[in-house]
Order: C-alpha cells, then structure tokens, then sequence
C-alpha cells in the first residue's frame, strides 16, 4: 500500500501549438470567425465548453423559439440560408444551418473543453490557453464567447424562500408542464413576452413583472419586417428620425402602452438598443393577450414569499411556479486574465464598429450588441487582420521552417 503521505499523481496536461488562431466559443460567432479564416487560408482551432456546436441555441433555448429578423439578417458570413427556409426560420432550422455551416467549411471544434484561464506571455509572444486535459498555444486568440454566454440571475429578496419551481428562461421548453398554474414571470423583455405568450397557449395563467421600461413595436408593417424598414430608412434618415418614425407607426398599432403597464423609455428603440444593447420587443402576438388581461402585468417585485411573491404596489399573490426571463451576460472575466480589453462585465471597453481588436493578437467576436449582423462584421474584419499576418509570416518563414518550430517547442513546452 502506498504511503498517505505521498503525494497525489499530476494529471497528464497535452501542450498543443496552434500555427493559426485560436477561437474560444463554438456558437455563431465563433464559426463565422472560423468560416472566414478558412477562406482566407489561415487554419483555426475551436475550443467548445459543451459537446456540440451552438449550445446556447440546442440546449438553452424554448421550443417555440423563431428568429425575431428575418432570415437575411441572420445569414453568417459566405453561406445562406436554404432557400426553402421560411422568413422566420425556427430554432430546429437555424440549428441545422449552422451544422451545415460547419459541414460546409470543415469547421470541427475541440468539443469538452471549457478554458480554465487565457492569458498572453509576453516573453514568448504567445497566448496560452488552459483547458482541464491540454494547454493550447497560439500567436492569436479570439474570444468568441459572446455576450450570452451566462444566465444573468438577478438578486430578489427572499428568491430561495420559494417553495415551488424556479427556473431562468434558458432551462424554459414548453408551457405544457405548467398548465392550469400561476406563473410568475419576471422580465419583459422578447423571452419574457413569448415565454408568457407560450404559457397561455397551454392553458397556464402568466404574471410578467415590468422592471424596466421597454419598447414594443410591430414585427411587421404591412406585411415588411419592421426592421427592414427601419434598416432602409436609415440609409437615408437621421437615427432620431426613423425612431420617431417607428414610434408613431407602434402608437397607431398598439395605443398608449403606459395604460397598460408598459412604459416606453424616453430614448428611442435604435438608438436605446445601439447604447445598451437592450432590444426592442418584436410583438409576435404577447400583447393582444395583455389587453385581454389573459396575461397580467405587474410592477417591481418587492419580495418573494413562502408561496408567491408580494409587489411595490402592496400587493401580494400566490404563484406555483417563477421563471426568470432576466437576460443572459458573458463570462469573460471569469477565464481571460491580465487583459484590460474587456469591461468588468465581459464586454470590450472600445465601442462598436471598433470593438473587435486588441492587443497582442487578441480579437472579439460577437460583441457588438447588434446581433449576428454585428457578428458577421466583425468575423470578416477578424479574417481579414489575420490573414494578411498570416502571409507576411509565411513569407518570412518556409513551411519546414514552420514545422520545425512546432517540434522544438514541443519539447520546451514544461519551461513555457
């Protein structure tokens, strides 16, 4: 029998050297990154946390999930969307365009491995990047993590004094296993609005809390996605204009939202969401029922109960279930350390459209809050930065040369 003093036997940790970038995030952006590289010649390796690609959209999201934009605003970079796709694909279709898509480009990510820490050695000139089994090193890193990488769970007094379910949005399927219960539903956000949505269509009884003021527009305007409208009209108008544009149409669609419990803010719904990254809600059919008080909306949560919740007004209800539509945040500060790119929240500090490059060959995808538009540019810009370093070191270097240095440090690899 072995001594207890003897001390425990070090896992085997693999050193890998990646001769191109390495991309943190298997979900859109870190493909459409991937994508890019691949055409422009530069090999990219995919680190992935879960064991598929895309997890957010296959294992977080509800089943009635549909794109909020049409199709061609969501399309990653060099490849479309079927043309058999209807205008709003659902969460099964984008899922199975995005397999395609890592099909298409040869794109086959390290699944399983979630970076422990990230951070750049400037006496090598290399990123290290630590997984639980392997160290990974590269010249580059892109974090393609994106800014929903985490559940945002939000501090509400007495949340764990409740006796019955309490679930976030992401763990959220169907509203089948709540019906005929009192759902409370905190979030008025797009998920919030359809989780409520859902909930009536299976016979459940949704409260959704009102903690902020929000934007309520249109999804369509006489049959054209209100964004295509905005995004035409804006090609020619100023920004305020075309908010105010979008505000008249929603007060002739919808009325005075404030009657109802939902106040608009006093900045408009581009220029709020260009600024904070909050979306306007894309009405798909929530507020219809709220008029017809099918579904209740209350204001700010004071306190959570034994048995339901009691509210700033006073008053207090009982609810069998609670289901957080509060929002998703990114983890970056939990893994890329020594770096001052990135905001204690996880988002980079330089704005948008020149969010998407650091120092030392650190780049951002997905960052930009303007969703997978704002991804598709910025995995081009990532490309294209790469790229043209990727060819002045294969000038300087022969591939041998290249090859020759992987093997040497392969075998300093415990002094880096």
């Amino acid at each position: 029998m072995p001594s207890s003093k003897e001390p425990p036997q070090q896992q085997q940790v693999k050193c890998v050297f990646h001769r191109g970038p390495i991309i943190v995030g298997a979900g859109p952006s870190g493909l459409a990154a991937a994508a890019c590289l691949h055409a422009s010649g530069v090999p990219a390796l995919l680190l992935e946390r879960a064991d598929c690609i895309a997890s957010l959209w296959q294992h977080r999201t509800y089943d009635r999930l549909k794109l909020h934009l049409p199709r061609q605003f969501c399309e990653l970079p060099l490849l479309n969307f079927p043309n058999h796709f209807p205008k709003y694909p659902t969460k099964d279709q984008f899922v199975s365009y995005m397999e395609g898509y890592a099909r298409h480009f040869s794109i086959e990510p390290e699944f399983k491995q979630a970076v422990l820490e990230a951070r750049f050695d400037g006496l090598t000139g290399l990123w290290r990047v630590q997984t639980r089994d392997a160290l990974y090193v590269s010249r580059w890193l892109v974090v393609a993590t994106g800014e929903n990488a985490e559940p945002a769970i939000p501090e509400i007094q007495g949340l764990r004094r409740f006796q019955g379910p309490v679930l976030h949005a992401s763990a959220y399927r169907s509203g089948s296993e709540f019906s005929k219960k009192k759902v409370l539903v905190v979030g008025c956000g797009n998920s919030g609005m359809e989780v409520s949505l859902d909930l009536c269509r299976h016979r459940a009884s949704p409260s959704i809390v009102v903690r902020n003021s929000v934007h309520i527009l249109p999804r369509e305007m006489c049959g054209v996605s209100t964004f295509t409208i905005a995004m035409v009209l804006l090609k020619w108008l100023p920004l305020k204009l075309v908010d105010k544009f979008l505000l008249v149409v929603a007060n002739i669609t919808f009325g005075n939202t404030a009657r109802l419990g939902l106040r608009r803010p006093k900045t408009g719904p581009i220029e709020l969401k260009n600024a904070t990254g909050k979306s306007p809600v894309l009405d798909v059919g929530a507020l219809s029922l709220i008029k017809s008080r099918k579904i209740e909306v209350v204001e700010g949560v004071k306190e959570i109960t034994k048995n339901g919740a009691k509210f700033s007004d006073g008053q207090e209800r009982e609810f069998d279930s609670i289901i957080l539509a509060t929002g998703y945040k990114s983890n970056v500060p939990t893994w890329l350390k020594g770096e001052d790119f990135f905001t204690e929240e996880g988002m980079p500090k330089t704005p948008f459209p020149y969010s998407w490059k650091g120092e030392n060959g650190l780049y951002a995808v997905g960052f930009t809050r303007r969703g997978l538009l704002g991804t598709s540019s910025d995995a081009v810009k990532i490309a294209e930065d790469i790229a043209d370093q990727w060819r002045k070191i294969n000038k300087r270097y022969s591939a041998k040369e290249i090859k020759l240095g992987s093997e040497i440090f392969g075998k300093i690899r415990e002094n880096i």
